[in-house]
């Protein structure tokens, strides 16, 4: 994410200003376990942002598929206006997602559903 507004930043070197007209690229990855999260993640643009950027990973033998809507104050929930871009890795089967210039305040939700897992196993709180 870009942030052009005056704050502060940190990276594993500790922290620094960030001033008026200055700009900063912030990138951070985390993994979840299945028993932990659902089948979606959601990102809401707070500060000015040039490009927004998602990634996911999924074992490719769950048969992955990924979709998503864009949310704003006034307006209700529609299709992404791309969609997420599929990519096989080996067994992961990844999606990325971009935008540029979001607008301040939108809520990009991102969904997924696994075609090779069945019910009972998504009571189960674990991949199979």
């Amino acid at each position: 994410m870009w942030f052009g507004c005056p704050g502060a930043a940190d990276n594993e070197h500790g922290r620094f200003p960030l001033y008026p007209g200055e700009s900063v690229w912030i990138e951070y990855a985390y993994t979840v376990g299945d028993n932990k999260w659902g089948n979606w993640f959601q990102r809401a643009v707070r500060l000015p942002t040039e490009q927004l950027e998602v990634q996911l990973a999924f074992p490719a033998a769950l048969d992955p598929v990924v979709w998503g809507t864009e949310t704003s104050m006034t307006a209700e929930a529609s299709p992404l206006r791309t969609p997420p871009v599929r990519s096989d890795d080996g067994e992961l089967r990844q999606f990325t997602w971009i935008t540029t210039t979001p607008a301040l305040h939108a809520r990009y939700r991102l969904e997924w559903w696994f075609r090779a897992r069945t019910e009972r196993d998504t009571d189960q709180g674990e991949f199979r």
